[in-house]
């Protein structure tokens, strides 16, 4: 079911980029530990990753932290997709990355469904001191990926809408003094809808057209 439902949302995703120029999508992110709710519903309500196309071969993602509640990006993991490598971190001001985290894996990576795994190379973490140095409110960070040969930006896309392509994030400096995990989220946000909802409508008009 996982996968017939990740085909329809590629597919879709491919029937919008058909229909106009690719744009940005912005997506949200689930927490995978709840370890303490409060501190999960901080991270979903703030956080968020834009996907751009800086055109050749490459994609952005670029983390935003919007909100006013205590809480750090410290860690970023990719699990599979098109990605072939890190061309470069790009650091706001507050904001200190660095490629290859520490752990190498996200924590409770195995929480996820299914088990998140770290492709080797693809990940970053913040300098230390680790907290102040991570993504806190009012912060950003970018990491540009080169793109495999053959491969686009609405191929990225198409592997965030059906799970083929995953990112993790590692979140602390919470109030609580806790820490949580994340992976983003199967349904994008709102702003992403429009551009899915688009190619779901243009399957529908072209299913009732061979009916």
């Amino acid at each position: 079911m996982r996968l017939a439902c990740g085909a329809v949302l590629g597919l879709a995703a491919a029937l919008a980029l058909g229909a106009q120029p690719a744009a940005a999508a912005t997506l949200g992110f689930g927490c995978i530990t709840t370890t303490n709710p409060g501190d999960c519903a901080i991270g979903q309500a703030q956080l968020s990753v834009n996907v751009t196309d800086p055109g050749g071969g490459q994609v952005l993602f670029t983390f935003s932290n919007v909100g006013a509640a205590d809480s750090s990006i410290a860690d970023v993991y990719f699990d599979d997709g098109s990605l072939l490598s890190i061309a470069i971190i790009i650091n706001s001001v507050g904001v200190s990355f660095s490629q290859f985290a520490t752990p190498a894996e996200m924590p409770a990576a195995n929480l996820a469904s299914p088990p998140f795994v770290t492709t080797a190379g693809f990940s970053a973490d913040s300098d230390a001191p680790v907290q102040p140095n991570g993504v806190n409110p009012g912060e950003t960070l970018g990491i540009r990926f080169t793109l495999q040969g053959g491969t686009t930006y609405s191929d990225v896309l198409g592997e965030l809408a059906n799970g083929t392509l995953r990112i993790g994030l590692h979140v602390q400096g919470y109030a609580s003094g806790g820490s949580e995990s994340f992976v983003n989220g199967s349904l994008p946000e709102p702003a992403t809808f429009g551009f899915l909802g688009l190619g779901l409508g243009a399957l529908s008009l072209a299913r009732s057209r061979r009916s």
